[in-house]
């Protein structure tokens, strides 16, 4: 059959390309071409004189494949495929002549070579050419027969597929694998390809399912792509995982925070969410915030003495977890979360008037004549009682309105001072007469109103003076 001259018009060369960029796109067809035919694995083998050879045992090179166009079959394939875009072939074949490799590709459509020649019609134009035998030699599948590659560039080559590179993988989910990071550096890899590495990863992955901004943003040189362009899909792939060694991994990143030794997968606030979750099902844990933690010492106190692990949080991170709860996700226990379970599982101790002491006694009595200072009696509020212990709050309280009972409690201490037990019950009549909590309108204008009526008592009541002075070695 009569030798023919096909012209693949290559005008831009990637000068940055090396052997084994050339070798990769040619590694990654017969990958291609071995999942789509469902034939036998590639080999990629040396002979007795030195050339390398890259085999597959599909349906054969054609002369119309090189020319540059999207490869439909590819583009339709669901998964597995690695190269979708028509261009690598052409870019692979002037790398081999730039760098003086000779290529010698055999299919059953032929034998392929290349070759210079003038362009047609243009005598002055040199080109490179495939030079197409079209004499069938019964070869399955094509074989690529490279002269002149060392066996360095065919390891860096080889490098550059997860295939061949030895990953353990952890987790396969829809959208693609989570590896075992190997050494100090994750791997990203694109359909099987590596693309880039990433020093602060947790894992190494291997995207399989492309969104379409990915197909967008990956052109023909695959080596080195940015973060921004799988980032989304390694996050996918992250929430999707199920495996309990992954999410091991996940939640002993979350206590790494004070070290600052955290994975970059943990800067992304979903991924943190999801390992704070975990962390939470996994370990008895107390999320605080630092100024939550410098600002509650004693709520902090509380919770290790019932047994949890304090764990420090940013802001961000416990907003993300209250609106979790607030739109009917998990409940996580926050700081706020763990005072709530506290109270709903609190015992009041009760001391009853004979358990007091005498100082406890006579401050105790003078309930009737403090209430009368703001104008009420004992009949007029609900009743007062005494406790060893209160539930805990943010600001350490002395007493508390329980509506639920309705009864105003005082915490056992303040019967040291006839001040702190005054205020307190005053505070606490407060929020009784005026049914609201604390720094409302309404709460702040009775509490004014209380203070200015004890001032005038005060002033103006002598009686309310000796009473005065009965207790001051108490306060």
């Amino acid at each position: 059959m009569a030798i023919r001259l096909f012209d693949l018009n290559i005008e831009e060369v990637l000068e940055d390309w090396e052997v084994e960029h050339a070798m990769r796109e040619v590694i990654a067809n017969a990958l291609d071409e071995q999942t789509i035919t469902k034939t036998s694995d590639i080999t990629i083998s040396k002979d007795s004189s030195g050339d390398w050879h890259i085999r597959d045992f599909g349906r054969g090179l054609q002369i119309e494949h090189f020319t540059l166009n999207e490869n439909k079959e590819k583009l339709d394939a669901q998964s597995g495929v690695i190269g979708k875009f028509g261009v690598g072939l052409k870019d692979a074949l002037a790398t081999f002549h730039r760098r003086s490799v000779d290529v010698v590709i055999r299919s059953s459509a032929g034998t392929f070579r290349l070759k210079e020649e003038c362009k047609h019609g243009f005598d002055n134009i040199i080109t490179l050419h495939v030079e197409y035998d079209g004499t069938k030699e019964g070869v399955q599948g094509t074989d690529f027969a490279l002269h002149g590659v060392t066996d360095e560039s065919i390891a860096k080559a080889k490098s550059f597929f997860m295939k061949f590179s030895g990953e353990e993988v952890l987790e396969a989910t829809a959208y693609g694998q989570i590896l075992r990071r190997r050494g100090d550096v994750g791997r990203i890899y694109i359909m099987g390809v590596f693309a880039n590495e990433e020093p602060n990863f947790l894992f190494s992955y291997n995207v399989s399912s492309l969104t379409d901004a990915m197909k967008k943003r990956l052109n023909r040189e695959r080596l080195n792509v940015g973060r921004t362009t799988y980032a989304d899909r390694v996050k996918t792939i992250l929430k999707s995982a199920r495996s309990k060694t992954v999410q091991d991994l996940l939640a002993e990143q979350v206590q790494l925070r004070a070290s600052g030794t955290q994975c970059d997968e943990m800067s992304w606030i979903e991924i943190s969410q999801m390992a704070l979750n975990l962390l939470h099902q996994q370990n008895h844990v107390a999320y605080f915030t630092e100024q939550q933690l410098a600002s509650n010492p004693d709520i902090a106190d509380h919770v290790k003495s019932d047994g949890l692990k304090v764990v420090v949080i940013s802001e961000q991170q416990q907003e993300k977890l209250q609106e979790q709860s607030r739109s009917g996700g998990p409940t996580v226990r926050t700081m706020d979360e763990y005072i709530r379970e506290f109270n709903e599982s609190f015992q009041f101790k009760f001391v009853d008037a004979a358990q007091l002491t005498e100082q406890e006694r006579h401050v105790y009595d003078c309930t009737d004549r403090i209430l009368s200072l703001v104008g009420l009696s004992s009949h007029q509020v609900p009743p007062i009682r005494i406790s060893e212990t209160m539930r805990i709050t943010t600001n350490d309280t002395g007493g508390l309105w329980e509506m639920t009972t309705r009864t105003i409690i005082i915490k056992r201490a303040q019967l040291l001072s006839f001040a702190s037990y005054a205020g307190v019950l005053l505070h606490e009549v407060a929020h009784v007469i005026s049914g609201t909590a604390d720094v409302t309108r309404d709460f702040e204008s009775l509490l004014t109103k209380y203070l200015g009526q004890t001032s005038a008592a005060a002033i103006e009541n002598a009686p309310v003076h000796r009473f005065a002075g009965i207790f001051r070695n108490h306060t």
